[in-house]
């Protein structure tokens, strides 16, 4: 057995705390296995009662003369330590603990909660919960419905996974009016034990999960959760994870003093985890279905293998028999990430000869209301072959003449033949309902409005994108871990959480970032003896630990070209420092290089409990928080990864080459975002940093850190 399998398809269970009371939890979760069809045994637990639902009860689990697989607590927590033991004393593999009143609670509850953990980790025993819903099999080997939800849903190909126990009843509400099934379906409540990683890692193996949906409010295991989720989307054997978080706009940003800090809110931890583990991430509840049923689409290919139907590209046909929703679906097409196919001459003279002479034989083709299924049949198989075409989107719209169910019969028809996919917007309720349901037990995606298909089909796009993303090889790269580690540890030792600029720089230069020459001057006149050791032009910037944000207290001076220039910014600097922090520490003032000119981008990095460091890429810049044009992935991250953040940012456009300016060194900056990747996984210490600016020359001259910010914290 694998460790859930005792959780999902136990041979018996115990419900301890099964109560003689409609009502009570404990007597609706028993019901709810008992009326669910449960193919294995089914043991009442309730030192009170003879029997719950004409089914003899037994005073404790000690007292069941059988072999048990799984044990649902339904009792307070004072209760549950015991009945936990006594579980495990009974050789149980798996405990699902319903009842509320632990960690969430805190104090007595979470001492209890821990105990419980260590108990079943001890024992080797899987557990679920507490304070969950509970767990729901609804395949027919299996049928049970160990849950306080009235409602068995229909058995599918979809496993779901929920933080919360009250959103579980309203998705299986939602899933039961759009006749929608799951093959496990499971609220994991505290994740005293079993997590999202343990559960994703279970779904994988299961045969019966093609889809994996997950309800998220907070993760514990963040880069586990990435590695397995990365394997499952992309590995050898893909499964398309689904996933919506709570809490997208919550207030956000931590109070930071580096800009990657100030921008780097816990949601762009989430968004990078799920980007970077190729996770489809959904707005709303009927977003998540909507998808599902785009990728639970399969068909059979050549070998007799079911193979899941994702287009190769986003170029899309509209076929619809209504102007006004092929005009809605182009423009959602063309918002989720797609593109209208344009037919080949071929496919344009065999619309022709199947359509009426007021037909549209352009993308979208509008086939006219009074259409028929013949003439839908026509259609869509002449689009379909189109080679410049990778998948459609049909609509019908009820009219007088339309026929649904034929209409249906010949999608589904197509639909078998072609590997591209086929989805579907039958608009209405009453009269194309036959239809929407032949295209439902066909496995056709079908909606009812346009926007929706359009959506999913985005989303499958992108799923594609991912499983055919290219694997670029690794850089070459050699650190000098030695020269930073001392850095970092010496300041620790020191006291000192802000590393200034000359040590920053060090830090860098250690792994691999070209620096400019920089001498710390403590008077005017040592500045313009190291000014004229570096050569003009130099930059001046003010060093104080008080003093984070430099422009902000007009502490940098640049373009200074000779002594006078130098010994003037010196006092200007220092006393400006002054006036905008009276008790700042001054340590001096930097003396630089000017930096050759170059496209101004940050890099940045954030360290964050239970995630790591997240790293920043983007537009560079004193404005950077105002456009907050930039792209997160969390540490560590290879090639691909900061490939695909230098080219999510709008200003991609600029670094690339526009209006006949030279294009920058991009392979240079997705270098140095590995090599920074490496920095800060190497260095848990650095708590926040800020490259800003990094200077970008032209295509194979480099870059250069203009200006660098360190914060440092000992690890606990």
């Amino acid at each position: 057995m694998r460790d859930l399998d005792a959780i999902f398809s136990p041979q018996s269970v115990a419900v301890v705390g099964a109560s003689t009371t409609p009502g009570k939890v404990g007597h609706d979760i028993f019901v709810n296995i008992l009326k669910g069809g449960y193919k294995g045994v089914l043991y009442p637990v309730n030192p009170s009662a003879e029997s719950v639902s004409s089914v003899r009860a037994y005073p404790s689990i000690a007292d069941i003369p059988y072999p048990l697989d799984l044990a649902m607590i339904i009792v307070p927590p004072k209760i549950a330590i015991q009945s936990v033991k006594e579980a495990i004393d009974k050789g149980v593999k798996g405990v699902v603990i319903v009842s509320a009143g632990f960690k969430e609670i805190g104090g007595e509850g979470l001492e209890i909660e821990r105990k419980i953990v260590a108990m079943c980790r001890e024992s080797k025993v899987r557990l679920v919960g507490p304070n969950c819903l509970g767990v729901i099999n609804p395949l027919a080997d299996v049928r049970l419905n160990a849950s306080f939800s009235a409602r068995m849903p229909k058995p599918g190909n979809v496993s779901f996974i929920s933080q919360s126990g009250a959103l579980c009843t309203a998705v299986l509400d939602f899933a039961a009016a759009r006749d929608f099934g799951f093959s496990k379906f499971i609220s994991i409540g505290n994740k005293a034990d079993v997590d999202e990683v343990d559960l994703l890692n279970y779904f994988h193996d299961d045969p019966s999960t093609e889809v994996i949906m997950i309800y998220v409010e907070e993760l514990q295991r963040g880069q586990e959760f990435v590695r397995v989720a990365k394997q499952i989307t992309g590995g050898d054997r893909p499964k398309p994870i689904l996933v919506i978080k709570s809490g997208r706009t919550s207030a956000g940003a931590l109070a930071a003093a580096s800009h990657t800090g100030s921008l780097a809110g816990s949601e762009a931890v989430y968004d990078a985890i799920f980007t970077q583990s190729g996770i489809i991430r959904v707005q709303a509840i009927d977003e998540l279905f909507d998808f599902a049923i785009a990728f639970a689409y399969k068909n059979e290919n050549a070998l007799g293998k079911m193979r899941r139907k994702v287009p190769t590209g986003n170029r899309v046909a509209i076929v619809t028999n209504a102007g006004g929703p092929g005009i809605v679906a182009t423009d959602m097409t063309v918002v989720s990430g797609l593109e209208l196919a344009k037919f080949s001459e071929e496919t344009v003279e065999a619309l022709l000869s199947h359509l009426p002479a007021t037909a549209n034989v352009h993308n979208p083709v509008d086939i006219i209301g009074d259409a028929a299924q013949d003439r839908y049949e026509s259609a869509l198989n002449a689009v379909i072959k189109d080679e410049a075409v990778d998948g459609a989107l049909v609509i019908l719209t009820p009219q007088s003449m339309t026929n649904a169910i034929g209409t249906a019969e010949a999608i589904v028809r197509i639909a078998k033949r072609s590997s591209k996919p086929i989805l579907c917007c039958f608009m209405g309720v009453v009269d194309v309902s036959a239809g929407v349901k032949y295209l439902q037990e066909n496995g056709v995606p079908v909606y009812p409005f346009p926007e929706q298909a359009a959506k999913a089909f985005g989303a499958i796009y992108r799923y594609s994108k991912w499983l055919n993303r290219q694997d670029l090889a690794p850089f070459s790269l050699k650190h000098d871990k030695a020269a930073a580690r001392e850095i970092v540890e010496s300041n620790l030792a020191a006291g000192n959480t802000y590393l200034n600029e000359l040590s920053g720089i060090h830090l860098l230069k250690a792994y691999g970032f070209n620096v400019l020459p920089t001498v710390l001057a403590v008077s005017a006149d040592e500045a313009v003896v190291q000014a004229e050791k570096i050569g003009y032009p130099v930059a001046m910037k003010i060093v104080s630990p008080q003093i984070i944000h430099k422009s902000d207290a007009q502490g940098v001076k640049i373009n200074l070209r000779d002594a006078a220039a130098v010994r003037g910014a010196f006092d200007t600097i220092v006393a400006n420092a002054r006036a905008y922090k009276a008790d700042a520490r001054i340590e001096g003032v930097l003396v630089q290089k000017m930096a050759p000119k170059g496209q101004e981008v940050i890099l940045g990095a954030n360290r964050y409990p239970k995630f790591g460091h997240l790293i920043m890429f983007g537009s560079g810049g004193v404005m950077v928080e105002v456009f907050k044009d930039v792209t997160f992935r969390l540490a560590p991250f290879s090639r691909n990864s900061a490939r695909w953040m230098v080219r999510g940012i709008k200003g991609h456009a600029l670094l690339n080459g526009f209006r006949g300016q030279p294009k920058a060194d991009i392979a240079h900056i997705e270098k140095l975002l590995v090599c920074l990747s490496d920095l800060v996984t190497d260095h848990p210490e650095i708590k926040e940093l800020d490259i800003n600016p990094l200077l970008v020359h032209p295509e194979g001259q480099g870059a250069t850190v203009a200006d660098c910010r360190f914060i440092l914290e000992a690890l606990v």
